[in-house]
């Protein structure tokens, strides 16, 4: 065989290279599924130029360049037959030449066979088919590449592939930050990019830029545990959108912020608590004091009394919301305060289930007062004092007697003092003022046993009790009971404090001498509570004293006296 140009022989290599060749060049993404044919192209396109030299390797890739565009692709799988393509050649070419060609081609077989062997069983069929039906393998083979390219393009999106643009996430819509649908309360809650702009009463959320819409969202609420108190000023809070600038930080702050008011029914202690303090508490204790409270309508006297609960819920220095002029920054902020009832909490809807036993305690460790093991002073002190040889060097049990200083007072307040000491009490009477030193107040019912007094505010200091000790509420006249339980007796019993009730007559209401046994106010108080709340809160809450008949309430102190004991 001469040099200058391949032999007949040489055509199936030359073919399987352009094959090869062929393939990679199209389906270059298909790499992986052609590598064990490219692979034994190669094998043979180096075993043929160790034997037949670089003038005929030199031909064979000429002619893989000037064909490419004509090639079809083919198996490697058809290189063996050159075995037989050789006895042909024996008929042409007499002599010496092709019995070493013969015995060169036979060593190269028997040196490869074991590397194709597996690779020539499984496309020697294929090879078969395309002699009967060449252009069905070939239409074969170009799907099944083009099926593999397709299925490697598509990995490569999956995977987030730097080439391929289509890997972009849909923008999903946004859900309110506001919720309205409380019966109590309204409240926002932003995470992400809240800034608030406080002499306009406003808190904005910049969404980030994958969620920024064409639309924008505005609500307008009460920030504070009674969405339907006309007392208390709506803030304004605006979810932007694409178009709308947000205004740049004056400062940015790295914990959470909450903005409620201090207005409204607050100067009562029954609206303090339930309105203010026990709303903050459910809405802001899990926090553990890492939250920053932006306040809306500031009351300094309301800073100044309850400073101790409000330095406890927050370690930060409290703003006044109304009147801060810059732009604050923070990564979560809350709009309103949370609320369940009135004086109220259910353990269901609040975080770490906190009931008002937590609340209770919560607050008298807040004042320093003797944790939940300690008895009621009666036991503490009896209990110290029990080597005593006569009854009286016992301590009496003692009882905080409130009256009130306006509405639902204690008319003959004088004659109920030395009915309660007969009946075994040592007694502190009180009346409750608004510049009261809550500390100080705090220390003295810690010391009772019993707080008395007329269904009102002042029994709120029953959170200052110690467990097991007795509130007595005294119960006006106008089917009152309801209300007294409600907002009193329930929450009591659920503070592990022992609720008694006194529901005076008719004839111990000051309303009796008024308006008459015959009048509805007294013979038919449910007619008045039909004509609507301001009706009944004009007679029974406003107009309404009480003379106690100590002599029938005397049963009811001997009932106490029992409880205390036991």
């Amino acid at each position: 065989m001469g040099t200058d140009s391949p032999s007949p022989s040489t055509a199936p290599v030359a073919l399987g290279a352009r094959s090869a060749v062929r393939a990679v060049a199209q389906h270059h993404q298909a790499v992986v599924g052609f590598l064990v044919g490219f692979f034994l192209v190669l094998l043979l396109y180096t075993t043929v130029s160790s034997q037949f030299g670089s003038q005929a390797a030199i031909g064979v890739l000429q002619s893989v360049r000037t064909d490419e565009n004509a090639m079809t692709p083919t198996s490697p799988s058809s290189m063996p037959s050159n075995v037989t393509q050789g006895d042909n050649m024996k008929e042409e070419n007499k002599g010496q030449k092709i019995d070493e060609h013969k015995k060169m081609e036979e060593d190269r077989v028997q040196h490869d066979v074991h590397g194709i062997e597996k690779s020539n069983q499984t496309e020697a069929k294929f090879d078969d088919e395309k002699e009967e039906n060449p252009e069905q393998a070939g239409q074969t083979v170009n799907d099944a590449s083009d099926r593999m390219e397709e299925e490697l393009i598509r990995q490569e999106i999956d995977q987030g592939g730097g080439k391929n643009d289509t890997n972009i996430q849909p923008v999903t819509p946004r859900k309110p930050i506001c919720d309205l649908s409380d019966p109590r309360y309204d409240i926002c809650e932003i995470s992400g990019d809240a800034r608030t702009l406080g002499a306009n009463r406003t808190v904005l959320y910049v969404p980030p830029v994958g969620e920024l819409g064409a639309d924008s969202q505005e609500w307008s609420i009460r920030d504070q545990s009674r969405k339907y108190l006309e007392f208390v000023n709506k803030v304004t809070v605006k979810s932007l959108n694409a178009s709308q600038a947000a205004p740049e930080c004056t400062s940015r702050h790295d914990v959470p912020a909450l903005v409620f008011a201090m207005n409204g029914l607050t100067s009562n202690p029954w609206h303090d608590f339930s309105d203010v303090l026990i709303p903050l508490f459910i809405t802001t204790r899990a926090l553990e004091g890492e939250v920053q409270f932006l306040v809306s309508d500031l009351q300094p006297w309301f800073v100044d009394k309850y400073r101790l609960i409000l330095k406890n819920l927050s370690r930060y220095d409290i703003v006044d919301f109304n009147q801060d002029a810059g732009v604050r920054c923070y990564p979560h902020l809350t709009v309103g305060l949370r609320s369940h009832r009135d004086l109220g909490i259910d353990p269901a809807r609040a975080p770490r289930n906190y009931s008002m036993l937590d609340f209770r305690l919560y607050i008298r460790e807040i004042y320093s007062l003797p944790p939940a093991g300690v008895d009621i002073p009666y036991k503490e002190a009896n209990r110290a004092a029990s080597g005593a040889t006569t009854a009286e060097q016992h301590r009496k049990p003692r009882m905080m007697l409130i009256n009130r200083g306006r509405t639902r007072k204690f008319v003959n307040f004088p004659e109920i003092v030395p009915a309660v000491e007969n009946a075994g009490f040592e007694v502190i009477p009180i009346e409750p003022r608004r510049d009261l030193s809550v500390e100080e107040f705090s220390r003295v019912v810690d010391s009772c046993d019993v707080l008395m007094g007329a269904h009102g505010a002042g029994l709120t200091n029953f959170f200052f009790l110690r467990t097991n000790a007795v509130m007595l509420q005294v119960v006006p006249w106008g089917h009152m009971e309801y209300p007294a339980m409600g907002f009193y007796g329930g929450p009591a019993r659920e503070m592990r404090l022992r609720d008694v009730e006194y529901s005076i007559e008719a004839v111990e209401s000051t309303l009796y001498d008024k308006y008459g046994k015959d009048n509805p106010v007294i013979s038919d108080p449910e007619s008045i509570h039909k004509q609507g709340w301001r009706s009944g809160m004009r007679y029974y809450w406003t107009e309404q004293d009480i003379s106690l008949n100590v002599t029938r309430f005397a049963p009811t102190l001997h009932q106490v006296l029992q409880m205390l004991k036991q």
